[in-house]
């Protein structure tokens, strides 16, 4: 018989995540939301628990966990907030991951310990200005080599963890050359911050995510030793998407998270909100639409279980990856919606966390893939190959 409870040891991580989540973040979140700040207290404090450092080993100052122990934290930090969780999700997933898996032994000594234990952030420079979704096409930023240099040009959007000042390292993806078919040669270079020659843009006015970091890099000749090539040369992109399949699962559970805190909250609000004589819990109409909101978080949370206990037995996860964020994303969203017009008047006050949930959930059917995107690679996986 199949099983979905967790064993003894994420049951544990997922308590002591969750009482974090209720105890340090909960009461201070706000502020830092309302404020457009970077919560770095709270991010040490995530760092000293251990929990930027889950899936990695021991030796890189790591927890010794695997992948699904780092998605229950993020679905557990999610059900209170989502900027510390994306925090976290960016951090490991696209800023230490890369190095951990393409890295070379004096890579991963040199920047892994670390982003491991929190003190420092590594960032993903993917995304650029005219890119979107059509990474290979839209990419126009191009790194030279120059006699033992990479000499990098262009530019870069919505970089997450790009320009604390505990980032440390931000992983660009590059033309390096081109095919003998006149494709992109596309290549991953680890460029340290404060190297000269980046330009970290000023922080973006964003709609949700607001205690998060997101900012737009910009290259002007920037130099950076050889051997800051991660990876194969010309395998950027190749490397890129098996990390993003990876990161797919991670988003998927923090938007799992965010749909399950919706439902938290409703379910709090019900039994103490009094309307026409009753208690809102005491209308058919507010339990059968919690109990919908309910339904959503469970099946966004087996679909991403799904997807990361795929990942950690090293099957194919693909398409259980984009099921996984598709169904989380659309989640989140709906119960963000739900949960709001619940709340009522309240839930449009930002010192109620459902309105902030409201903000931070759209950027879920976006991020790492939009749901347009999770159904062409769904539908391929079908068999489905040419689209109109």
């Amino acid at each position: 018989m199949i099983s979905f409870s967790l064993n003894d040891e994420h049951e544990a991580l997922r308590q002591t995540v969750r009482e974090f989540a209720l105890d340090i973040v909960a009461p201070v979140i706000g502020d830092f939301y309302e404020r457009g700040e970077f919560p770095y207290e709270l991010i040490s404090k995530m760092g000293k628990l251990g929990l930027f450092g889950l899936p990695f080993p021991e030796e890189y100052g790591g927890m010794g966990g695997d992948f699904f122990a780092f998605c229950l934290a993020l679905h557990e930090l999610a059900r209170v907030d989502s900027s510390v969780a994306i925090t976290l999700e960016a951090g490991v997933a696209l800023g230490a991951m890369p190095i951990f898996l393409f890295g070379t032994g004096e890579q991963r000594a040199q920047w892994l310990p670390p982003l491991c234990e929190g003190e420092r952030l590594g960032a993903f420079g993917l995304t650029e200005p005219g890119g979107g979704s059509d990474i290979p096409g839209g990419m126009r930023t191009t790194a030279v080599r120059d006699g033992d240099d990479w000499v990098i040009n262009g530019s870069k959007a919505f970089i997450t963890n790009s320009g604390t000042s505990i980032t440390s390292v931000i992983t660009v993806l590059a033309i390096t050359g081109r095919t003998e078919a006149g494709r992109p040669q596309i290549s991953a270079i680890m460029v340290p911050a404060g190297t000269g020659g980046l330009t970290v843009g000023p922080e973006y006015s964003k709609v949700g995510w607001r205690a998060s970091d997101t900012r737009e890099l910009s290259f002007s000749d920037c130099r950076v030793p050889a051997g800051n090539l991660l990876g194969e040369l010309g395998r950027g992109y190749a490397q890129f998407l098996q990390i993003l399949d990876e990161g797919r699962v991670a988003i998927a559970a923090l938007s799992a998270g965010l749909a399950q805190g919706c439902v938290d909250e409703c379910v709090r609000y019900a039994g103490q909100r009094v309307a026409f004589g009753h208690e809102l819990g005491h209308y058919q109409a507010i339990q059968f639409k919690i109990a919908d909101m309910e339904a959503r978080a469970s099946a966004a949370r087996l679909a991403w279980y799904d997807a990361a206990a795929r990942l950690a037995a090293g099957q194919p996860i693909k398409k259980a990856a984009a099921i996984a964020k598709l169904t989380a994303s659309n989640a989140a969203m709906d119960n963000a919606r739900d949960a709001t017009q619940i709340f009522g008047g309240y839930g449009f006050m930002n010192e109620f966390p459902v309105a902030r949930f409201y903000r931070d959930a759209k950027i879920l059917e976006i991020g790492e893939g939009t749901s347009e995107v999770q159904r062409m690679i769904i539908a391929r996986e079908l068999g489905f190959n040419s689209f109109s």
